[in-house]
């Protein structure tokens, strides 16, 4: 006795059929043509929005006193003429603002330069060398990430004015670099944790010691991670007011508090805080994107294996 397999329309036996995708939706084909086009739209016009403050700020920057006053920001898209570089100029000549800014810069690049020194000796330590207590030592190391600044800040400045360091550079860099260097520990050691042992222990067969191991094996592998911590504190530090106010040298102090001490009444000098704003804001947007590559890189690092 013989069977027959039933056969579809299409000539193939049903066991052998395939399933039978269900048709996509009208709605759901348009939702999928739009979707790109729909999204960039969206991030651009979310874009625009996060970059509306600095452009206005740059206007503003470039306006007279007196149009300021009139008139928004927006006003210049209909009387371009008002345009001018007179703030700017004014801005030159203020000694205050022009010292102010040169502090800054002996501030932030010692510190970052030493968050990152230190920070990358330490979480390699922490990361491939043994020695005793490592573990309870690193458990500190996470606990003072909790600790916030303004707890520091009466003993630290009764310390500092003990050591002859209060309202100096030295004590700004020395109080930036101690609260920046647990953040720089924890995320370099674990950036480091993840290297190959396989590498490290065949450098060490090739002759390597410690020291060349960190400079030549580690820190190349670890360049995303350390642009990063760089961008991160340099940007912490620029930024700064509550350190700078209490810590800095009042005769020469950075460009967040110079820039409090010009407001006078009613903000009438906005004229010179638009520009001296907007020149403090660009410098650590244009460092940010000159490294926003290993600044990706560093923060996706270990995501995706």
């Amino acid at each position: 006795m013989t069977t027959t397999e039933p056969v579809r329309a299409t000539g193939v036996p049903a066991a052998t059929a395939g399933p039978v995708k269900a048709k996509p939706s009208l709605a759901s084909r348009a939702a999928a043509r739009a979707g790109g086009g729909v999204m960039r739209v969206f991030l651009i016009l979310v874009g625009l929005f996060w970059l509306m403050p600095t452009i206005g700020l740059l206007l503003s920057s470039l306006r007279g006193a007196e149009d300021i006053a009139a008139s928004g920001w927006w006003k210049i898209f209909t009387a371009p003429s008002e345009l001018t570089f007179d703030n700017y100029q004014r801005l030159l000549d203020n000694s205050v603002i022009t010292d102010s800014l040169l502090s800054t810069v002996l501030i932030t690049v010692p510190t970052t330069f030493l968050v990152v020194v230190i920070g990358s000796l330490a979480g390699y330590a922490f990361a491939w060398m043994e020695f005793p207590g490592r573990d309870w030592w690193f458990l500190v190391v996470v606990g003072l990430l909790v600790v916030p600044v303004q707890v520091a800040l009466i003993p630290v400045s009764e310390l500092f004015g003990t050591l002859g360091i209060f309202e100096t550079t030295f004590g700004v860099i020395m109080f930036h670099t101690a609260f920046g260097l647990p953040f720089a520990i924890f995320l370099l050691r674990n950036f480091f944790a993840e290297i190959p042992r396989e590498l490290l222990e065949a450098a060490r067969l090739d002759g390597a010691g410690e020291i060349r191991l960190f400079t030549r094996v580690v820190m190349p592998l670890g360049g995303p991670a350390i642009a990063s911590l760089g961008i991160f504190q340099f940007l912490w530090v620029w930024n700064d007011m509550l350190v700078a106010l209490i810590f800095a040298d009042s005769e020469s102090p950075p460009i967040t508090v110079a820039l409090q001490q010009q407001v006078r009444q009613f903000g009438n000098n906005i004229d010179v805080l638009a520009p001296g704003a907007f020149v403090s804001m660009v410098i650590p947007l244009a460092v940010f994107f000159a490294f926003q590559r290993q600044f990706v890189s560093g923060v996706m690092a270990g995501a995706v294996k």
